[in-house]
């Protein structure tokens, strides 16, 4: 099928090696966009909870999904999160159109963009490192219990529910969570004056304009690949949210499978193995 254009693609979120990480949709969404630049804005790999014995095939061929793009001169920009935080070593590092930071600002069409994971607002992560890996465990247990849940809805004929989507919406204190995390970036891009403030980290796709007595500021989140399976879109001066689920049957249908497929009669270690290998040679 003919790929879309994009002129920016803004991904985050995804927690390559974890059990809830849904690669095979992302995949299928992948092969149908063609972007200039993209920017993958924290939390692509999950160091936190990564096991050699859990590496599917799949999450091997995002990563080369993503480096081909580079080999076709693709500018792809890696903003480290806090569960790939060890990659922040890194911020910095060039090579070809490949490049490492810790945010960043770009001009678009006049309008400037300021680009961060955004865990630095998280008092959480600040003061209780340990108590915040506790709960990306819980967190990661939840979303198991939520795939057999989904497999006997299935079954008998019925839609697919996000637990943790349901008791997100449902707590006060994490409706309140995400609120003060979306001011506080509001109010830091209204006094750097800039035109949008694009985050990832707590998992809320949204594009909103937010006002202050100082000015107001578009504010977007590129939401997640565990539950919402989103990303932002930018093309032609304008901002979009895609959201894989409004377009699931398009792309199972048109998506056709490539060789690197074949990785998929590997074992999850073979597959880990093979990757560690590339990135050696």
């Amino acid at each position: 099928m003919s790929k879309r254009e994009l002129d920016l693609l803004v991904l985050s979120d995804i927690h390559l090696g974890t059990y809830g990480c849904n690669a095979e949709e992302l995949l299928k969404y992948l092969k149908s966009i063609n972007p200039k630049k993209v920017i993958l804005n924290g939390d692509i790999i999950d160091i936190w909870q990564f096991s050699k014995s859990y590496w599917p095939s799949s999450h091997t061929r995002v990563l080369k999904h993503i480096m081909t793009w580079v080999d076709d001169d693709v500018e792809v920009v890696y903003i480290p999160g806090n569960h790939d935080e060890m990659l922040r070593k890194y911020i910095g590092f060039n090579l070809s159109n490949f490049s490492v930071e810790n945010k960043i600002k770009l001009n678009l069409d006049g309008k400037i963009a300021w680009f961060f994971h955004g865990d630095v607002f998280d008092v959480t992560m600040k003061g209780s490192k340990w108590l915040a890996k506790l709960g990306a465990i819980g967190y990661d247990t939840l979303i198991i219990i939520n795939s057999f849940v989904n497999w006997a809805l299935k079954k008998m004929g019925k839609e697919k529910i996000s637990l943790s989507k349901k008791i997100k919406n449902s707590v006060k204190k994490a409706v309140s969570h995400i609120n003060n995390f979306e001011q506080i970036a509001a109010d830091i891009a209204i006094s750097k004056k800039y035109d949008y403030v694009v985050c990832g980290h707590i998992h809320h796709p949204i594009m909103k304009e937010i006002k202050t007595d100082k000015g107001s500021v578009q504010y977007l989140n590129s939401g997640d690949w565990i539950e919402n399976l989103t990303s932002l879109e930018y093309h032609q001066g304008k901002w979009s949210i895609f959201r894989y689920f409004d377009h699931e049957e398009e792309l199972e249908k048109n998506v056709k499978k490539t060789d690197s497929d074949r990785l998929a009669d590997k074992s999850d270690e073979e597959t880990f193995n093979d990757l560690i290998e590339e990135f050696k040679s």
